[in-house]
């Protein structure tokens, strides 16, 4: 749990938790280009439950950066959907909404559930609130989204980081719109290098993660946990897909 040490000390730890946030980049960057695994495989599991999910990674990640979760829920029996048309997930975010939105209907998925990393939730609000007429999307589970952007964006000249400034017009029309926050669950560290400014987001559940980092709280055994819990409850639906 990231602590209140002042002075070197925090900066000791905070130098030491980026490493080995970096460090996890690396390793699953690896293992997601040594991976074999088919997109179609992992829409079906040996004996399907709950509700559809459909992965969306966050920015110049590919969906194979999110293959541990796919595999995780694939193997207690999840529908997992990928979208490999993302590509690096360079594009921008209403782009990426509307490949979102086609997939859905494409594959008459209902009932879905959106579990995204860090830009994935940007473009699973959008798509809820612009591309999802017939309400596909039930909810959302966004780790680490930059809900209302983050100011370290200005630092960088590519176009799809700056495309995270808190004045982009899609951050800022993403932060005005408030009618689906009560589907979205925002769960993030309490230190994330990345968004100093957080990833809590008005009129959502809000869960923090003893992980700290960006990209490490993916592995965090709690999201797993609740990851779990809101997909085979026995409250979930069972949509189709």
């Amino acid at each position: 749990m990231p602590d209140a040490t002042p002075g070197a000390g925090r900066l000791l730890h905070r130098t030491w938790w980026r490493a080995r946030d970096y460090a996890a980049v690396l390793r699953w960057q690896a293992l997601g280009l040594m991976s074999r695994v088919d997109p179609e495989h992992l829409r079906h599991p040996e004996r399907p439950v709950g509700p559809p999910v459909v992965l969306l990674p966050g920015v110049y990640e590919s969906w194979h950066f999110l293959l541990p979760i796919a595999t995780f829920l694939h193997g207690r029996g999840v529908r997992v959907h990928v979208l490999p048309h993302l590509r690096s997930n360079r594009r921008p975010v209403p782009h990426a909404a509307q490949v979102l939105g086609r997939y859905l209907v494409d594959h008459d998925l209902r009932g879905v559930v959106v579990v995204a990393h860090s830009k994935g939730g940007l473009i699973g609000k959008l798509a809820m609130v612009r591309e999802d007429p017939d309400g596909r999307i039930d909810s959302m589970i966004a780790v680490n989204t930059p809900f209302s952007g983050s100011v370290h964006a200005r630092w960088f000249l590519a176009p799809a980081v700056r495309a995270f400034i808190p004045s982009n017009a899609t951050i800022v029309a993403l932060a005005r719109e408030r009618s689906v926050n009560a589907r979205i669950t925002s769960v993030h560290s309490a230190w994330d290098p990345h968004i100093p400014a957080g990833s809590a987001l008005d009129g959502a559940q809000n869960v923090v993660l003893s992980t700290p980092g960006h990209f490490r709280p993916l592995a965090d055994p709690a999201l797993d946990a609740l990851l779990l819990e809101r997909l085979l409850s026995p409250g979930a639906a069972a949509g189709p897909g």
